[in-house]
């Protein structure tokens, strides 16, 4: 018995629980720049591309907040400025990309079918970890074109339904993965945000307040990094916010993002610089 995948045959033994891995052996030119592989990228010609900015992550009592700003760019023109950046991969998982924009994406939704081929094919979902790892392998794959300067970071976050918690991983251009405690950042902005993150986090916070904290880091992030969009309110075009927990996946509502990114707004006129974080003695 064989299967028919892009005009080849393939034997059905060969299938296997890895979708990356079939294409890689024996479609590769259908992987995320499958057909660059083997050209060498001009790297004057890499800023040019569209590049992703800032992803934010944090857990919650609940599981993890995952947000992002819309905002990307080419070199130092804004290419687009609505952008989806963070991507359900199943009902416990998302994933946000930070890089060039449009590898990013395909990655994205190849990790997408590769954790729907292994659940049709085990008769199981992978664990929180083993999507972590199963990422993991899916960007050291693409190394070669990293090293050509077409980087792209995602930022994983789920809930884990064994230990009944949110957890956040990132990723180095190899593919190494870290488990991140509390919240992260990635992306151009990321080091705004991270300082916001580590001034407004407490433990054990509610969804909502997990929430509120992402959009104030993602506006700390674009008041000092010109690659990471803040809110337009003019042309309502607001952070895209999603929540994992126990009840799964959901993107916020626009009107929601709305409500709660023009009291943020509101707030600022008065505090440009934001809340400030309570001293302890």
């Amino acid at each position: 018995m064989y299967l028919d995948l892009c005009g080849r045959r393939v034997p059905l033994q060969d299938l296997g629980s890895s979708f990356a891995g079939l294409l890689s052996s024996y479609a590769p030119e259908m992987l995320p720049g499958g057909t660059l592989r083997n050209v060498p990228v001009p790297s004057g010609m890499v800023g040019t591309l569209p590049h992703g900015t800032t992803i934010v992550a944090a857990t919650c009592d609940e599981g993890v907040v995952l947000a992002s700003d819309r905002r990307a760019t080419a070199e130092h023109m804004i290419s687009k400025r609505d952008v989806d950046k963070v991507f359900r991969c199943d009902e416990f998982s998302a994933m946000g990309v930070a890089g060039v924009l449009a590898l990013a994406m395909d990655f994205a939704k190849l990790f997408q079918v590769e954790a729907e081929h292994y659940e049709k094919m085990e008769g199981r979902s992978l664990s929180l970890e083993g999507k972590a790892h199963r990422l993991a392998a899916m960007i050291r794959d693409n190394l070669a074109l990293a090293m050509q300067g077409l980087v792209f970071v995602p930022l994983f976050a789920g809930y884990d339904t064994d230990s009944g918690a949110g957890r956040i991983f990132s990723y180095d251009p190899a593919g190494g993965p870290s488990e991140e405690h509390r919240f992260y950042s990635v992306g151009s902005g990321s080091v705004f945000a991270q300082g916001s993150l580590k001034k407004l986090y407490r433990e054990d916070m509610p969804a909502s307040q997990a929430v509120l904290c992402c959009l104030q880091a993602l506006y700390d992030a674009a008041d000092d990094d010109s690659a990471t969009g803040g809110p337009d309110v003019a042309r309502r075009i607001f952070p895209v916010v999603t929540t994992i927990t126990a009840d799964g996946f959901r993107r916020l509502a626009e009107a929601e993002v709305a409500e709660v990114v023009q009291r943020v707004v509101a707030e600022r006129m008065t505090s440009p610089d934001g809340p400030t974080a309570v001293l302890r003695g």
